[in-house]
């Protein structure tokens, strides 16, 4: 203890001198807590990362395309793949107050044949409106300008591949030339493609020969003047029963499986925030305790209260946070990298927010072991007494 008096008595810095030197003759000790919120804290961040990238991978294709709003069946239950626009549906949506432009919108996923090899599986996303309906940014190469050529997923596709739609008579089937590749417009968990209507109907007729009529899954709106995407999906919704009309970021949010990843995801986050602050707490806790004479004999010597608060809270803020950029280092490397089919990515957002998080929440655990300092009573030293 003597380091502790000196530090007590001499600088005005005594909490953190305090904090400290405690720390230095117990360096395994607190050592192996800033290892297990390490570790806390790379598996919090890591499932983030994997939960951002699934539903990336599901709704990439409808969250970053340009199209303000979708209009689907109302059957299809928000499901692309499902809906089927007819005429006479189309009709009523394009008369709605505040649409201007529409777009027809395909999508069915096929099995094909990059520059060929192995067969896989693919989305194949056409429009007759390439102005209207596109990924909003490119990774690397250009846009379409000809019938056949086509943006794919940059996860999947380089620019130059040959993409064969396989043909289900075994002859040869439609070929799709990738021109550009996007990020992050993946839908359903597989490589996508953009393409133009055109095209995309030949590879529904090249997949099913018995297809007489090709009709559009959706249809893609763009306000008119003065309309926003929202008043004009309002507008389009009250005009049919048949339709349902969402905005771009609506459309991404309700498809199905997004809401079942999200809760799932939640409940696995919530889990993890109790445990930083239980096992800080509970840490401090004990190590209180097990300190009681100590700061007994501290508080009679002459140590301020608010001297020894002052050391632990210190404490917390030091283990947690060396534990907190500990497991963002280790999370660093990992983000860059894809899982299965899934691409990770660094969110500075979310570091921030969940590193914020836990330190106020272990701070909040370290209340029990501050109100044990508080009550410190100075002539309990002279009965060999500690921290009640």
């Amino acid at each position: 203890m003597r380091d502790a008096h000196r530090a007590v008595g001499r600088r005005t810095d005594a909490p953190v001198m305090l904090a400290l030197s405690e720390i230095r003759r117990s360096v395994v000790r607190f050592g192996l807590l800033v290892a297990a919120i390490a570790l806390l804290v790379f598996l919090i961040l890591f499932q983030q990362a994997l939960r951002d990238g699934l539903i990336t991978s599901f709704v990439g294709g409808i969250r970053n395309q340009s199209a303000p709003v979708l209009v689907y069946d109302v059957d299809a239950l928000n499901a692309l793949q499902a809906s089927t626009i007819s005429p006479e549906l189309e009709q009523r949506i394009s008369r709605a107050d505040g649409v201007g432009r529409t777009a027809r919108i395909g999508e069915r996923t096929f099995t094909v044949e990059v520059d060929h090899g192995d067969p896989g599986d693919a989305s194949l996303i056409g429009t007759d409106d390439r102005q209207l309906v596109h990924p909003r940014d490119l990774s690397a190469g250009r846009r379409p300008s000809a019938q056949g050529e086509a943006v794919g997923s940059d996860a999947d596709f380089s620019v130059g591949d040959e993409v064969e739609i396989v043909s289900a008579t075994g002859g040869r089937g439609v070929t799709v030339t990738v021109v550009g590749v996007a990020r992050d417009i993946q839908l359903g968990v597989t490589p996508t493609l953009f393409t133009d209507l055109t095209t995309f109907a030949d590879a529904v007729r090249a997949a099913n020969p018995d297809v007489t009529r090709v009709l559009p899954n959706a249809l893609a709106v763009a306000p008119a003047k003065g309309a926003t995407p929202e008043s004009v999906a309002a507008a389009i919704n009250d005009s049919s029963p048949d339709a349902d009309a969402l905005t771009r970021a609506d459309a991404a949010a309700k498809s199905p499986g997004v809401a079942q990843v999200t809760r799932s995801f939640q409940v696995i986050f919530v889990l993890y925030g109790l445990v930083v602050p239980l096992v800080t707490g509970l840490f401090f806790l004990i190590l209180t305790l097990q300190k009681a004479r100590s700061l007994t004999l501290l508080r009679a010597i002459g140590a301020r209260t608010s001297v020894l608060a002052g050391s632990l809270l210190t404490q917390v803020v030091l283990v947690v946070g060396l534990g907190i950029g500990l497991g963002v280092a280790l999370y660093v490397p990992v983000s860059q990298s894809r899982v299965g089919g899934l691409t990770l990515r660094f969110d500075p957002t979310t570091v921030i927010t969940w590193s914020v998080l836990l330190l106020l929440l272990a701070l909040v655990s370290a209340v029990a072991s501050l109100r044990r300092v508080l009550r410190i009573d100075p002539i309990d030293a002279t009965a060999g007494g500690g921290v009640r």
